[in-house]
């Protein structure tokens, strides 16, 4: 018997004892969970999320929540296709489709590098390395789940997890939402098809301003980015654009100004400025600005975090092993055996295995931070949520510990960079993982699932969707270059900064320092780092169609401003569409990649259009078009209705 056949018991946000906390579906009812169903469907969500976020993360240094998409999608197929209602399956299937964005979100920020360093990366490499930290990743929050989740039960919130057990509780009441997921990842696909498939139109539509030094405006026409704009929101996508009119209106256009002069280039470019155009400017000199914002972000981030972080480790572990073993469904935790082969099996697979082999220094240090921040992690989520969980800072803080301590053993050259980027690739992959799992562990103690078995389910799926997400990458590096200005890997190239500066010493100093300096004016000015310093590290078209998309999200809020149910309700709506916006997009994006790889042209629509005016006005309005189809779909309240 369910607390509530409508929604959610006031009891699942606190006010009582976790311990007597009663799920939605209580201990003692019966209930199907990792069935066939979902754990088959789940681990294709998995692979579909990884490469999707990896793709995107790849483009935009971003990636987009899988949890609330998965357990839309899970509820809804489930009911309609293989007329199933278990709320437990459902939420088993969007956890393991969460784990997909997890692994994505750790493999993004550091084996790129490895690339950018000019070493080749491997598929067995990205999936060795996933494992491993994803390993360690699921199974070290184990000690610690039943203090963070049951004992913490209203004073560690939880926001997003919460924010999954509303969905799911309300989509198996009847909610058809997922319709809405299908009809973005639709138009996602053909509008990518059309434009960056066929070529019918131009992915971006640009301006050179002549009279300005030759700066660039422009806009990135791609689907997911709109979709991303209207996801994170008017007031991240403003920063971020912020950040790109101080890179290309301000600093492309005074580094030309002055540079005309100069009659040798300038480190560190080998061409002369005067002959650079404002993206050469930007890849030279500007990137490094915007490194040093985002580094410079990294360490303030986590000295501002750095008393939760001692907190977070200090009181989860307090909590270690406490809380007697349960017969109940919701205390299931895995046996402790899997944490020690967690431990065990992290170090000596990080040092033996030939295509990590970090050495014995390298292993211990990577289980050690593994354990450590995947227990802040896990609880620091409880506090701000995944999507804000400072992962780059934490990673960062390993780096610099692990190549300093290699640097002070004497390795040099690509060979020692790479064995720093491969240990700390593995404690980025578990410390992102924690906070997925942890996530997804809260999310099951409030709808009454088993934790063991959701622990389980995450590792297998993400062991299988880390061969999708290292494909990915590959197939976007002999596609377009990792990089390069359609792959940028901001988070990737920032981890080759540092490693590169620390073990070589060779980095432009001056323009990472001034990226610095701008990172504290925000931050005395109380302004978000992040969003700024992707704003400069980023191209201004990618960050204006990013705005654009905040922009339609700020004139859905303005039409319901003072109709809070129905503004709940489209952003909702708006969210699903805009999440199959970007599915759609990366998906098509993946699958023409491929096509690029294998150097097949499939652009045969691209004489239709020949004048570059003229492309770029269709390219322009078509993307309108589109901004104004997600806006309609967002405010059709009575069709959501009709849906439910």
């Amino acid at each position: 018997m369910t607390n509530n056949p409508k929604r959610l018991s006031k009891d699942a946000y606190g006010g009582i004892k976790g311990e007597d906390y009663v799920p939605f579906i209580s201990a003692d009812e019966k209930a199907p969970e990792a069935t066939g169903y979902s754990i088959t469907m789940g681990i294709i969500f998995a692979i579909v999320f990884a490469a999707a976020n990896t793709y995107l993360g790849l483009r935009v240094g971003l990636t987009i929540s899988a949890g609330i998409p998965g357990a839309i999608l899970a509820t809804g197929l489930l009911k309609t296709m293989f007329k199933r209602n278990s709320i437990l399956e459902a939420n088993y299937v969007a956890s393991l489709a969460a784990v997909g964005e997890s692994i994505a979100g750790g493999i993004i920020f550091v084996l790129p590098a490895i690339i950018l360093i000019g070493i080749n990366l491997s598929i067995t490499q990205v999936a060795l390395v996933t494992i491993i930290g994803g390993f360690m990743g699921v199974y070290f929050v184990t000690p610690v789940r039943r203090y963070l989740i049951v004992q913490e039960h209203g004073e560690l919130i939880y926001p997003e997890s919460m924010a999954q057990a509303e969905v799911l509780v309300n989509a198996n009441q009847g909610g058809k939402g997922f319709q809405s997921v299908l009809n973005g990842l639709g138009v996602g696909f053909v509008y990518k098809l059309l434009s960056g498939g066929l070529g019918l139109w131009n992915e971006t539509a640009s301006y050179i301003i002549a009279s300005y030094q030759g700066t660039m405006i422009g806009i990135d026409t791609l689907s997911s980015l709109l979709g991303v704009g209207f996801i994170v929101g008017t007031s991240t996508s403003a920063l971020m654009f912020a950040g790109s009119v101080l890179a290309w209106l301000s600093l492309i256009p005074l580094i030309k100004f002055f540079g005309v002069f100069a009659s040798e280039a300038i480190f560190p470019s080998t061409v002369l400025i005067a002959e650079m155009s404002a993206s050469e400017i930007w890849s030279s000199y500007i990137r490094y600005i915007g490194a040093g914002t985002v580094a410079a972000g990294g360490f303030i981030s986590l000295a501002k975090s750095l008393p939760t972080i001692i907190k977070s480790f200090r009181e989860a572990m307090s909590g270690f092993g406490k809380g007697e073993k349960s017969q109940k469904r919701i205390d299931e935790d895995p046996s402790f055996i899997w944490v020690l082969a967690a431990a065990i099996l992290g170090c000596l697979l990080t040092w033996f295995v030939p295509v990590i082999g970090v050495g014995p220094i390298g292993a211990i240090l990577a289980v050690f931070f593994s354990f450590f921040f995947s227990v802040v992690s896990a609880r620091m989520v409880g506090v701000i949520g995944a999507s804000n969980n400072p992962v780059s800072g934490m990673t960062i803080a390993t780096l610099l510990v692990i190549a300093s301590i290699y640097r002070a053993m004497g390795a040099t050259g690509t060979s020692g960079m790479q064995i720093v980027l491969m240990a700390a690739g593995v404690v980025c992959v578990a410390i992102a993982v924690a906070g997925g799992v942890a996530q997804s562990l809260k999310a099951t103690y409030i709808v009454g699932g088993s934790p063991r078995k959701i622990q389980h389910g995450m590792f297998i799926s993400l062991a299988i969707a880390s061969v999708a997400a290292g494909a990915t990458v590959l197939l976007l590096h002999n596609a377009y270059t990792i990089g390069g200005e359609q792959v940028a890997a901001p988070q990737a190239t920032l981890m080759r900064l540092i490693v590169e500066g620390i073990m070589t010493g060779r980095l432009p100093w001056t323009l990472v320092i001034i990226g610095a300096v701008i990172a504290v004016f925000c931050a005395l000015a109380k302004l978000p780092i992040l969003p700024v310093a992707l704003g400069i590290y980023l191209p201004i078209s990618l960050n204006a169609a990013i705005f654009f998309g905040g922009i339609i999200r700020k004139l859905v809020e303005m039409k319901f401003k003072k109709d809070e149910s129905n503004l709940e309700t489209s952003l909702e709506r708006g969210t699903l569409i805009a999440s199959g916006l970007v599915a759609g997009d990366a998906l098509t994006g993946i699958l023409i990649g491929i096509f690029a790889a294998l150097n097949i042209r499939i652009d045969f629509l691209a004489g239709i259009i020949t004048n570059e005016a003229v492309r770029n006005l269709v390219t322009l309005g078509i993307f309108v078009i589109l901004a104004g189809w997600l806006y309609r779909y967002s405010i059709n309240i009575k069709g959501s209705r009709d849906n439910a």
